[in-house]
């Protein structure tokens, strides 16, 4: 089930979330666990061949006791970080994504919209081990569809959600006019910039008029150090209009 949910910035301007369903987060992580399976057949072929090799006749019994042992603990291992660590370095380095996220076109986020930390990734990803045991997902699906923001319990313990992953449209051929000066202003801000002065310009009307300067001052300070002078010299609201 899809849902959306609305963020406000300090600012007071709201932005809104389209969150991840049951199905594209499953198929995500059935992506990410055929990946895992091939490391980890290929891990695990990879270290027998080499036993084989440096062994060919088998070590003494005594030996043989020690070395199945440390194999049984260095495969407890490898199967622990092929299917854990996976996921909490991914996240935590990939901006919220996986390999399977990325193809599904999914992220988490902390809750507030912002980006995923290490803590978070790992939180969420050790709470993950408990729910793959028991069930095979099925409390994460029972939570997903309970709880508003689609979370499941990894997301309630580490305070993140799974938002579809935005896509900017390509942008159309630049083609200068020769009736009118370029500006440069465009280049000079970045998607979250824009954003926050489109919701500005669109809701200033139902501000008070305290509020609107305070919020033209706090927009306009961000970005006027870095836009051309003919520009940087307008008052703020005036300065938001052109942008």
């Amino acid at each position: 089930m899809d849902r959306t949910l609305e963020v406000r910035t300090p600012e007071s301007i709201a932005f809104h979330y389209e969150l991840a369903g049951l199905g594209s987060r499953f198929l995500a992580v059935a992506v990410d666990q055929a990946i895992q399976f091939v490391v980890l057949l290929a891990i695990l072929g990879g270290i027998l061949l080499a036993l084989f090799r440096m062994a060919p006749h088998g070590p003494p019994p005594v030996a043989g006791k020690v070395a199945a042992s440390l194999a049984a603990a260095v495969l407890v291992l490898i199967i622990f970080s092929v299917f854990f660590i996976y996921f909490i370095l991914f996240e935590a380095l990939w901006n919220g994504q996986t390999p399977g996220k990325k193809l599904v076109g999914i992220r988490v986020v902390r809750d507030g919209g912002y980006p995923i930390d290490f803590g978070a990734s790992l939180i969420r990803n050790l709470i993950r081990v408990g729910e793959e045991l028991i069930g095979y997902y099925l409390l994460s699906a029972i939570s997903a569809l309970i709880s508003p923001e689609n979370k499941r319990l990894g997301d309630l313990a580490a305070g993140t959600i799974v938002v579809r992953d935005s896509r900017l449209a390509a942008p159309s051929p630049f083609v200068r006019r020769t009736d009118e000066p370029v500006s440069a202003a465009a280049v000079h801000l970045d998607g979250e910039e824009r954003a926050l002065i489109k919701r500005f310009l669109e809701r200033r009307e139902a501000l008070s008029e305290d509020r609107r300067r305070e919020l033209a001052a706090r927009l306009s300070t961000r970005v006027r150090n870095r836009l051309p002078l003919d520009l940087s010299r307008l008052d703020d609201e005036s300065l938001l209009e052109r942008l």
